[in-house]
């Protein structure tokens, strides 16, 4: 975007060097109460790339929000060169009633590009693809493990079709880079379809604030900042690599009952380990559970009482492993 160029969102025209809060108007609570959604622009005076930085795609996802929230407070995002577009809830209605979903159910990043006449996650993607998405070049979408399952740092993006993406997950440098396959109406899958590199950052358990993987996001964040050339301020050296896992799948119950877990996050597992038991709530009987791969456990399942089928541990297998298994 050249330097002379306003940027034009909600009505709005931002010049170069400005910085704007701007809110989309939603729609309205059944008492009449305005839903909106605040949006930050930031903008340098040298021209550059379009970052977006959002969260709260899901209400109960609070890690993302915390992360955006502290670049903001903690001034970090002053761009040299470029704009940035940082959202730091989409989804108001579900942060307001601790809800992964809006009140009709529907989940947001199922609902793209959305539709003005449609649901209203279908409306909320709609609003945010009319007005925010024609703006921006890169970004990254900050996610939550939900319902009582918890993830460890990870950045999951499609790795080796374009050198873009893989250059950003590079710079992010997450201590987890998962390869994953795009999926239809979500917002990294609409992005793709538009040419635009959307990577999303996974980091610990809803409604549970998780203070590593929100210091992670911030340091990946100042690093593509970086990387782009954006900022001029040092960003923050990884602790160590990424280790980059093309296939990652969940063990899942076998039998019902009470599920206790004899590894954590961020764990390596052999296969042929055993990893937990299922047990009888009476006390008959109980099952060890022993793991079919190797691999590194990036999620965990924290509820107790599992039935068959519920996700237990999430193991993803590193590139260098890849053909051992």
């Amino acid at each position: 975007m050249p330097a002379t160029d306003s940027l034009s969102i909600n009505g709005l025209t931002i010049n170069p060097g400005e910085r704007v809060l701007t809110r989309l108007v939603i729609s309205k609570l059944p008492s009449g109460t305005v839903i909106d959604v605040p949006v930050h622009i930031i903008r340098a005076q040298k021209p550059g790339p379009v970052l977006l930085l959002m969260a709260g795609m899901h209400g109960d996802e609070v890690n993302g929000i915390e992360t955006i929230r502290r670049l903001l407070r903690r001034e970090l995002l002053q761009p040299t060169r470029g704009s940035i577009v940082a959202i730091p809830i989409l989804n108001i209605y579900g942060f307001l009633n601790f809800s992964r979903e809006v009140p009709d159910g529907k989940d947001v990043n199922r609902s793209f590009p959305g539709h003005p006449r449609g649901s209203l996650a279908s409306r909320v993607a709609h609003r945010f693809m009319r007005e925010v998405m024609p703006l921006v070049d890169f970004g990254i979408d900050f996610h939550t493990g939900g319902a009582a399952r918890a993830n460890y740092p990870q950045l999951r993006c499609v790795l080796g079709e374009d050198d873009v993406t893989d250059d950003l997950a590079t710079a992010f440098c997450a201590p987890f880079t998962l390869h994953a396959r795009l999926r239809s109406g979500s917002l990294r899958a609409t992005a793709h379809a538009l040419g635009k590199s959307i990577i999303v950052y996974e980091t610990g358990e809803s409604l549970r604030l998780d203070e590593p993987g929100i210091e992670e996001a911030i340091a990946g964040t100042l690093r593509v900042l970086h990387y782009l050339g954006m900022s001029n301020a040092p960003s923050p050296a990884p602790a160590r690599p990424s280790i980059v896992c093309h296939r990652h799948r969940w063990l899942r119950a076998r039998y019902a009952g009470l599920f206790r877990a004899w590894v954590k996050l961020g764990d390596f597992v052999e296969k042929g380990q055993v990893y937990g038991s299922v047990s009888d709530p009476y006390g008959l009987q109980s099952v060890r559970l022993e793991s079919p791969m190797s691999g590194y456990v990036i999620g965990f399942n924290n509820m107790p009482v599992v039935n068959q089928g519920d996700a237990l541990l999430h193991l993803a297998v590193p590139a260098s492993m890849s053909n051992e298994q």
